[in-house]
């Protein structure tokens, strides 16, 4: 049955509502037309809940605008959702991509995660490109998808919103993997699903590496909002010399503060039987939360980013491929995984929205029972990074 407005409607009775479903639920095809973000295409869905989202086309098939019955999800930074042809991948000694950092998802890969790094490529067998010079992140999320469909799909009584789409990284003598996403989200829900597939197209064997930056903003991010996680381990935080300076811990959030300087964490995530880490940022005050449910066995590694810098505050979650070591320390560790052709990895992903506080009740109840994360905002980093297996 869809859900609309308190009541379980079958097809039958929903269609009868309206010439259209449109008038409460549908994904349509949008293009902006001002300033930096002049020319991107986009995708809006509306679930009828009152969840509404955007899909950049135009960068990566990643989620920009995320917000709730008026109540915003999503971050939107000083950068805005820069078009692609603006940006400046190797600018500002890699930094450039700061620049298109923004919304509320942002896809990092293929190929490389994390901060700049030159690595050698003996794999592409070209004495020109000896080593590849890798940019904040990567180069994934500022890469044109080609649309491949959207719509509505019904499943007998229920129906379904979804995009599907296919980002191609590739370069002559290096590179050539595709991202292949679909996301879809049944009308009358809060859940968005997230299906990504990357495969090497290329035929040289090539590292790949996998990130997503999600980026929670105001107001779910406020003063005395709640990191939820079934933490096992803090393992390492980037500002661990000065852990206390800024008065920041991993558990509360702070209210935004002038002079803020990032702070990331990694932690050790227990799993529950089916293999699923849930993370979420509640706001007890508004009784709204977001959580991000991933899959262990595809993304071992997590990362908690805060930027509460003011005019820039953001809380990030950012399930990971790897270690928050970087690129050479993945493949010093036999860690990095390697595609041969026609190789593929998978990743499967959830974000649901929290809307009351009976959800949010639910959710921490969820997250306890898996592991109980430490109660003091400054737990002392183990430093001990959990070898990954399992990768070719």
């Amino acid at each position: 049955m869809v859900k609309l407005y308190g009541k379980n409607l079958s097809r039958h009775e929903a269609e009868a509502l309206s010439g259209n479903l449109s008038h409460a639920a549908g994904v349509r095809s949008m293009v902006l037309d001002d300033g930096v973000e002049r020319g991107i295409r986009l995708l809006e869905f509306r679930t009828g809940t009152g969840l509404r989202f955007t899909v950049l086309i135009d960068r990566a098939m990643d989620i920009a605008d995320c917000d709730f019955r008026g109540q915003a999800i999503g971050w939107h930074s000083p950068a805005g959702f820069r078009h692609p042809a603006l940006h400046e991948p190797e600018g500002e000694g890699g930094l450039g991509w700061m620049r298109s950092f923004s919304g509320l998802m942002i896809t990092c890969g293929l190929d490389h995660i994390l901060f700049m790094a030159e690595v050698p490529t003996p794999e592409y067998t070209y004495g020109p490109r000896a080593t590849a010079r890798h940019s904040l992140h990567g180069r994934i999320g500022t890469i044109p998808a080609r649309l491949t469909g959207h719509g509505e799909r019904w499943d007998g009584d229920r129906c379904f919103l979804w995009a599907e789409g296919v980002v191609t990284q590739g370069t002559v003598f290096g590179e050539h993997l595709e991202l292949h996403r679909r996301i879809e989200v049944e009308v009358g829900s809060n859940d968005i699903t997230l299906s990504d597939r990357v495969v090497n197209r290329g035929f040289y064997r090539t590292p790949h590496m996998f990130c997503y930056h999600i980026n929670v903003g105001h107001p779910v991010l406020e003063e005395g909002a709640r990191y939820l996680a079934p933490v096992r381990d803090v393992v390492w935080a980037a500002h661990a010399e000065s852990y206390r300076a800024q008065n920041a811990g991993y558990r509360t959030m702070p209210a935004p503060q002038a002079g803020f300087h990032e702070q990331v964490w990694q932690h050790e995530m227990g799993a529950d039987d089916a293999g699923r880490v849930p993370v979420a940022l509640v706001n007890d005050r508004l009784g709204l939360g977001f959580m991000v449910t991933t899959r262990k066995d595809q993304f071992p590694c997590q990362y908690q980013w805060q930027n509460f810098q003011q005019g820039q505050y953001a809380m990030g979650i950012e399930p990971s491929s790897n270690h928050v070591l970087g690129n050479d320390a993945a493949r010093a560790r036999d860690e990095m995984t390697w595609l041969n052709h026609g190789d593929e990895r998978r990743y499967d992903s959830t974000f649901s929205i929290l809307p009351d506080a009976a959800a949010i009740a639910a959710a921490e109840a969820r997250i306890t029972a898996i592991a109980a994360q430490p109660k003091e905002d400054f737990p002392a980093p183990s430093g001990t990074f959990t070898p990954i297996g399992g990768r070719s």
